[in-house]
């Protein structure tokens, strides 16, 4: 990829709209973090109404709104307890992935992201949810999912036109919300009417208070809820439904890991937290895939008041877009910028002199990083090291898929795979 000029901020031309490229890491960290409050999620920056229409207006807006769900989710997002929670997403990664073993002995050609989402589902209730949403509405979400993420390709693509002007794929966005509305609403109202004690993501947001004192109207814990699925989900789905394309296309890179988890894991049926601990090469290459295809990787803001960046001057309601997939592939920031090499992320490997803390943001930066990076951290490398410490694999169509420039950054056709076991497993 071509590098802009150092500190160049580029005005992208886009018919009526014409947004603000910020590619330059200290310039993102400006929109990010240090000017945050200057950028936000309104103005005509009109994808993120469209998201809320999944989401509420809870941790995907700003204000106290966002502050406040923020602050009841961040207790569930930490690393203590995420850590605590390993073994019962290692064993729920382990059953779904169990399933796999008939098609795998059939040879049968199975759509990579239907599984992954499938066993990323399971892992995500077990975690947050204890189990309440069954496995057949978990399935119907994610799929709900995936037409809100394409029907918002165009919201994302024309940011100015209001949620009232119509768009093709805003019917399909309705239903798949109505979808998502269909399954939750009424998880939270039973809740609600026969609330537990347990320190899942659900019972503590029904047990949970505002700042009066009162308890969230079903409006809220749902929004709550919604968003941490969608997040947690969506994340994962889109940045490991590339593995397959990647392995295929970097055979020495396929090796190293395979030797990896041959080592580590071996025939284990489920992974306990030390092999996770010990999967360095398996860390490594998640870390790379984050780099080179993020899952958010456009990330829109509007100008509250002037501004400038760079020596460019941003005037008030002007669109600006901080892109990670642009940034973290600058040459001036990283070698052979679009050569797949986890070992750029080795933990002995020394940084260059003119690295930049926002040379990689996959999860954003400032006050709305994303709560669920430690998470990801684990899990995805658990999801990866269970499936394939199991089965090797042959896809159907060779070759890297092109790129679907939706909400989030996934490959544009389906990832087609035929899966053969690599040994008997020992038991659980």
């Amino acid at each position: 990829m071509a590098d802009a000029a150092p500190g160049e901020v580029l005005r992208l031309n886009l018919g009526t709209i014409r947004p603000y490229l910020v590619a330059e890491p200290a310039h993102v960290q400006h929109v990010l973090r240090d000017n945050a409050a200057n950028y936000t999620r309104g103005g005509r920056s009109m994808l993120w109404r469209s998201v809320r229409q999944l989401t509420g207006d809870g941790i995907m807006a700003d204000g106290p709104r966002w502050q406040a769900s923020r602050g009841r989710m961040q207790p569930h997002f930490t690393a203590k307890r995420i850590d605590s929670m390993v073994d019962s997403m290692s064993r729920a990664v382990s059953d779904a992935v169990d399933e796999l073993d008939e098609p795998a002995r059939t040879g049968r050609w199975l759509d990579a992201g239907t599984e992954l989402g499938r066993v990323i589902c399971r892992s995500v209730s077990s975690v947050f949810f204890a189990d309440r949403v069954s496995l057949a509405d978990q399935l119907r979400i994610v799929a709900a999912q995936d037409v809100i993420v394409t029907a918002l390709r165009l919201r994302l693509l024309l940011p100015f036109v209001p949620n009232a002007v119509p768009v093709p794929g805003d019917r399909a966005l309705r239903r798949a919300v109505g979808v998502v509305d269909d399954i939750m609403l009424p998880l939270v109202r039973a809740e609600r009417a026969r609330p537990r004690d347990g320190d899942d993501l659900l019972a503590a947001l029904v047990n949970a208070r505002d700042e009066d004192g009162r308890p969230l109207d079903v409006q809220g814990v749902r929004d709550d809820v919604v968003s941490v699925f969608a997040t947690a989900t969506e994340t994962t789905y889109a940045v490991l439904t590339w593995l397959w394309p990647i392995l295929d296309a970097n055979p020495e890179v396929a090796d190293r890991l395979y030797a990896e988890l041959d080592e580590v894991v071996g025939a284990d049926r489920v992974i306990s937290r030390e092999q996770l601990l010990a999967l360095t090469y398996t860390r490594q290459f998640v870390d790379e895939l984050l780099r080179m295809y993020p899952a958010g990787w456009l990330v829109p803001r509007a100008a509250v008041a002037d501004d400038v960046i760079g020596g460019t001057k941003i005037k008030a309601g002007s669109v600006v877009a901080v892109s990670s997939y642009v940034t973290q592939r600058l040459a001036r920031y990283w070698d052979r910028p679009d050569t797949f090499d986890p070992e750029r992320f080795r933990d002995d490997q020394p940084r260059r002199a003119r690295a930049h803390r926002y040379a990689y943001f996959p999860f954003g930066g400032g006050p709305h990083q994303c709560l669920g990076q430690y998470l990801f951290n684990l899990e995805a490398p658990l999801v990866v090291a269970t499936i394939l410490s199991r089965y090797r694999f042959r896809l159907r169509d060779a070759g890297m898929p092109p790129k679907q420039l939706a909400a989030t950054l996934r490959p544009g056709r389906p990832v087609v795979v035929a899966l053969t076991p690599v040994r008997e497993r020992r038991p659980a």
